[in-house]
């Protein structure tokens, strides 16, 4: 068996997941403290790879990758490298793709933030990093956990838009589901079934992790 696949997914699920921790802690922590009318049309955005079939997202990606378009020659031109069918390209659709899946969690966990701990914070006149890192993040593991492990998994099962924009090149951006569909394709279904019963396991684990810490997101959301 091929393992090549399995591990180009997971460097895709961990760099992704990775930058989108980054980019979604100030993202939903202005999120969830805004009043701003245009709060709505940016959650609205977010939340779009949640309803949108991924060949929708893939097929736009596809557009704007494309060498002969503006981004596409801008990138080619600055950094020398094309983000259709390569791996930076399946990393960039990939965060697109998933972003929902860290920022909702992360809003929600700053929204579960009592007010009163806030203001004890701001009093001890702490700058907004140290309240973030010492105050904000360890009063919301459970939100954080739930964002990172949702994020990876969703990335590590994605199939629509990374075959659009990344293809099926060995190596560069054939991953694990892109092979079960290739194997099938083979009808060689001893191998594709090799690949799903990874994909399940991985699956199960980290979901068991979510709803063994305290259900995670989905606890929060029920309340």
């Amino acid at each position: 068996m091929l393992w090549n696949p399995i591990l180009l997914s997971l460097k895709l699920a961990l760099i992704t997941t990775i930058i989108l921790f980054a980019i979604s802690i100030p993202l939903s922590y202005w999120l969830s403290k805004s009043s701003s009318k245009l709060k709505p049309i940016l959650e609205a955005i977010i939340a779009l790879p949640l309803v949108l079939p991924p060949t929708v997202l893939g097929f736009y990606l596809l557009l704007a990758f494309s060498p002969q378009s503006s981004l596409g020659t801008w990138v080619h031109s600055w950094f020398g490298m094309d983000l259709l069918f390569s791996f930076p390209g399946l990393v960039i659709g990939s965060c697109l793709y998933s972003l929902p899946f860290m920022v909702q969690p992360l809003q929600s966990g700053f929204l579960s933030i009592p007010k009163s701990l806030m203001e004890a914070a701001r009093l001890m006149d702490k700058d907004f990093f140290t309240v973030l890192f010492r105050v904000l993040l360890p009063n919301m593991k459970s939100a954080v956990l739930s964002g990172l492990i949702l994020t990876f998994a969703h990335t590590m099962g994605e199939f629509g838009v990374v075959l659009m924009i990344g293809g099926n090149i060995p190596n560069q951006t054939k991953v694990a589901s892109i092979a079960i569909y290739d194997e099938v394709e083979s009808l060689n279904y001893a191998l594709a079934n090799q690949y799903a019963m990874i994909l399940v396991a991985l699956s199960f684990v980290t979901l068991l992790v979510v709803y063994t810490f305290n259900g995670g997101y989905f606890k929060q959301q029920s309340r």
